[in-house]
C-alpha cells in the first residue's frame, strides 16, 4: 500500500478547511494569496482522493482522511494511454443535423473533426446548440463553419501522465482533450481523456483500498 505524498500546498489548504470548513475555492485561493485557477488543480485532487469533500455552493470539508492509503504514487504514474476512451469522430463535412444526431446516439459532451484522422477542430454540444437556437439550415451547414480549429484547441500525449490531463481538464475547465499521437510528423487522434473518464479512475482505484 502506497500513502500519499501531498505537496506543501496542498497540506496549507487541507489545513486552512479543518480551521474555517466550509471554505470556498475563494477563501482558500486568499489566505494562500494566490488566483482561484492555479490552486484548482490542487482542489481536484484532493477531492478525487476524498481527502475534501466539496458541496455546491457551499464550500469544502475535510473528511478526516488525510493519510488517506490510496494507490496514489501509483494513479499518478499512469499514461494517458492506459485509460483513454476512443474518440469519436467526424469529417468537416459534416452537417450540423448529423453532428447533433451522433452526439446523442454516442452520448458524448464533443465531437473531433479529423482530416486523414489529423485533429483539425472540435465541436461541443454548445457550439451545436447554439448553431440549433440560430435557427441555422442545420441539415446542409456543414460543422466546418461553427467548430473550434486547430491549433486553438487544449490536446494532450498519449504518453502524458494522467496527472497531467487531470491539471489541463480543471485548469482550462473543458470536458474532455483529444489524445494525439505523433506519426511521421503528423498529430493523429488516436483516444480522448474526459472528466468523466478521471472520476471513473478514481472511483476504481478507491474501491481497491
Amino acid at each position: 500500500m502506497i500513502f500519499i505524498q501531498l505537496t506543501p500546498r496542498q497540506h496549507q489548504i487541507i489545513a486552512f478547511v479543518k480551521e474555517k470548513e466550509p471554505a470556498t475555492g475563494d477563501q482558500i485561493a486568499k489566505y494562500l494569496n494566490l488566483t482561484r485557477a492555479t490552486i484548482r488543480a490542487d482542489l481536484s485532487i484532493l477531492t478525487m482522493t476524498g481527502i475534501l469533500d466539496a458541496r455546491p455552493k457551499v464550500g469544502y470539508f475535510f473528511s478526516g482522511l488525510e493519510e488517506n492509503p490510496v494507490l496514489y504514487n501509483t494513479v499518478r504514474q499512469i499514461k494517458v494511454l492506459e485509460i483513454m476512451s476512443p474518440p469519436t469522430i467526424i469529417t468537416k463535412e459534416t452537417s450540423v443535423y448529423d453532428a447533433i444526431v451522433t452526439l446523442f446516439l454516442e452520448d458524448v459532451g464533443s465531437l473531433y473533426v479529423t482530416e486523414e484522422n489529423m485533429l483539425i477542430g472540435l465541436v461541443s454540444r454548445k457550439d451545436l446548440l447554439k448553431s440549433a437556437i440560430a435557427g441555422s439550415a442545420t441539415k446542409t451547414t456543414p460543422v466546418a463553419t461553427i467548430m473550434s480549429r486547430m491549433p486553438n484547441l487544449y490536446t494532450i500525449d498519449k504518453t502524458d501522465t494522467i496527472l497531467t490531463a487531470m491539471e489541463m481538464l480543471t485548469t482550462h475547465q473543458v470536458d474532455s482533450l483529444p489524445v494525439l499521437e505523433t506519426s511521421e510528423n503528423n498529430l493523429h487522434v488516436v483516444g480522448k481523456i474526459s472528466k468523466t473518464t478521471m472520476t471513473q479512475l478514481f472511483v476504481d482505484t478507491l474501491k481497491k483500498v
